[in-house]
């Protein structure tokens, strides 16, 4: 192996690296690949070197020179895009951080609260001050939270049979209002875009045919709905599953069963899943009937 810079640079040495046939928490490493070493040296000589991960900045920075790229395509949209996600990132930190002084109580309000604030920013940004923004707000906030609510519920009737919240990997503090916390801030970005969706699309439907009725509205949405409800269910059941992988192939590799496996790696996963699931498809009939409500017949031209 060739140090490539450094004290050391251009100096050949050998290292060993170890790695499991899973790979689930090691890497075998291939010739030609850089990777990042740890030196460790006595009397100014190398005495050990390790391997502690592949070097990544040159892919990383190509990544952000094409996302720059597409925002810059997409002029304001893309900025606005842009703007939206760093200020959701600055108050995401800023969460966390109150969390962490709050040492956990109310980690569920917290992020709640934040989860409001978010949604508030991007449609600001997306859709502007006017009343699509307000109604796509309230219809995520009820589609979200009303998908919590049911979710509380069954987990009071049932005593939260079968859930083990203490398989949730570094969890200093009551698991449970975390794993709600995450849940919430995981389907809002779903369910703000399938509502965003309906809201516009019926608004100008009403707006080029103010006279539609409320049962041709509520139909549209439900066509609408049914377009953007399964492409969004897949997509947050790999974003909430994908995690687990590595983990599940450990368990079944160690000769788990597939129950036990799923049990403790995939199944808080699976249930954010579930809950999400509802809070999406209570979206459509939510946004549809707000719409009605809201954007009533000759008022959708100063909307």
């Amino acid at each position: 192996m060739k140090i490539l810079n450094g004290k050391e640079r251009n100096r050949i040495i050998t290292v060993n690296n170890e790695y499991t046939k899973s790979q689930a928490t090691d890497l075998k490493y291939r010739k030609g690949q850089t990777v990042l070493l740890h030196l460790t040296r006595h009397h100014h000589q190398i005495k050990t070197a390790t391997i502690t991960d592949l070097k990544r900045d040159v892919p990383l920075t190509i990544l952000i020179v094409m996302v720059i790229g597409l925002l810059i395509m997409m002029k304001s949209t893309g900025l606005r895009a842009l703007l939206s996600l760093i200020l959701n990132t600055i108050l995401f930190f800023i969460a966390v951080e109150i969390d962490v002084q709050q040492e956990g109580s109310g980690v569920f309000w917290i992020f709640s609260g934040i989860a409001a604030v978010f949604c508030v920013v991007t449609l600001v940004l997306v859709l502007g001050w006017n009343k699509k923004m307000w109604v796509s707000f309230t219809t995520t906030m009820l589609g979200t939270f009303i998908a919590v609510a049911i979710s509380l519920l069954v987990f009071r009737l049932t005593n939260n049979g079968g859930l083990h919240f203490e398989t949730m990997e570094y969890v200093t503090q009551n698991p449970e209002p975390l794993f709600l916390a995450e849940t919430v801030l995981g389907s809002l970005g779903a369910v703000m875009d399938e509502s965003t969706d309906i809201i516009v699309s019926l608004a100008k439907l009403r707006k080029e045919n103010p006279l539609i009725s409320m049962k041709q509205l509520w139909i549209s949405g439900r066509n609408i709905g049914k377009t953007i409800m399964g492409p969004l269910l897949n997509v947050l059941f790999m974003i909430f599953m994908a995690d687990t992988f590595s983990m599940m192939a450990l368990y079944l590799r160690n000769g788990n069963g597939w129950g036990y496996s799923f049990e403790m790696n995939m199944q808080l996963g699976f249930v954010q899943s579930l809950i999400s699931g509802i809070g999406i498809v209570l979206t459509v009939p939510i946004a549809s009937w707000l719409v009605g409500i809201f954007f009533k017949k000759g008022a959708v031209q100063h909307a």
